[in-house]
């Protein structure tokens, strides 16, 4: 082994076609981008350079204020439902469930798997109000609750959006976490158990601690996809009524490919880049000195 490594060109033949697909698929793309920020116009109108007028461009546009806010906010708390969840049902299929839990991870899964406007159309249909009631507002007709335009209003409309997001997330993240808490040594909880430790002490004090890596890493999982979140709010709520769940994904795609911008989209995209960036630095840095005072 260590020949090998040692041999430039073993190592070559073995990591070049990976470092050129990565190269052509990531690098490229992202330099292509980050190029068009000092352009303005596109391949059909042509390019014109405006330099720093793109970025300049984001400190004063309402829009890239409201959507960075509903990014946030939405990330944030889907996050933490879907995180929250998530390791409830691990803890669910370890602890209580144990060996008869397959059947349920796989049905708790499934919306994983299905299509994202498949799932949009079904939340559509579930709270819509014309030109039926769907089912939630039927249910709220017979306990005497007149029926709620739910995509009519910017609140009502993120809370379903959230419902939708976390219905279909938890389960990843509930196997995710899973397989973090199977390896947790069994003699250890014994030990706890032997010493008096159960139920949420037990939970608290070994599984949670031992747990904490996978824990962290489906955390920054969920905080980078959320805050990249596009297909789910595309297909249920268009960014509306108006602009009001309109995430900086759909903003820059709207900005780009809408009306032609090339280079204010690609500024929302570094924005973007740079927020991840942000988020996931924060997260690691606060783990780390939770872990060395631990």
């Amino acid at each position: 082994m260590n020949r090998v490594l040692g041999d430039w060109r073993a190592i070559t033949i073995l990591l070049g076609p990976a470092l050129l697909v990565y190269t052509l698929v990531m690098l490229v793309p992202i330099l292509w981008s980050l190029g068009y920020t000092v352009f303005e116009g596109n391949p059909i109108t042509g390019f014109t350079f405006v330099g720093l007028d793109n970025l300049a461009k984001l400190f004063t546009d309402p829009r890239v204020l409201d959507a960075l806010v509903f990014t946030l906010k939405y990330a944030f708390v889907l996050t933490v439902l879907q995180v929250v969840f998530g390791y409830l049902l691990s803890l669910m299929y370890v602890f209580w469930l144990r060996r008869a839990s397959g059947l349920v991870r796989t049905l708790v899964f499934f919306p994983v798997v299905l299509p994202t406007v498949a799932v949009a159309l079904l939340f559509q249909k579930l709270f819509e109000i014309v030109p039926q009631n769907g089912l939630v507002n039927s249910l709220l007709n017979t306990v005497g609750i007149p029926s709620v335009d739910w995509f009519s209003s910017a609140d009502s409309a993120f809370w379903v959006i959230i419902m939708m997001d976390v219905w279909r997330s938890m389960g990843f993240y509930a196997v995710l976490l899973y397989a973090g808490l199977v390896d947790i040594p069994e003699e250890i909880l014994e030990s706890a158990r032997l010493d008096g430790a159960s139920g949420w002490r037990l939970v608290r004090h070994i599984v949670i601690p031992l747990s904490l890596p996978v824990l962290l890493s489906s955390i920054i999982f969920s905080i980078n996809g959320t805050l990249k979140v596009f297909d789910s709010i595309l297909a249920l709520t268009a960014g509306g009524p108006g602009s009001t769940t309109t995430p900086l994904t759909l903003y820059m795609y709207q900005t780009s490919f809408t009306y032609g911008e090339y280079g204010y989209g690609s500024s929302i995209a570094l924005l973007l880049t740079i927020l991840c960036l942000i988020v996931t630095v924060f997260i690691f840095r606060s783990s780390r000195r939770d872990l060395t005072k631990g």
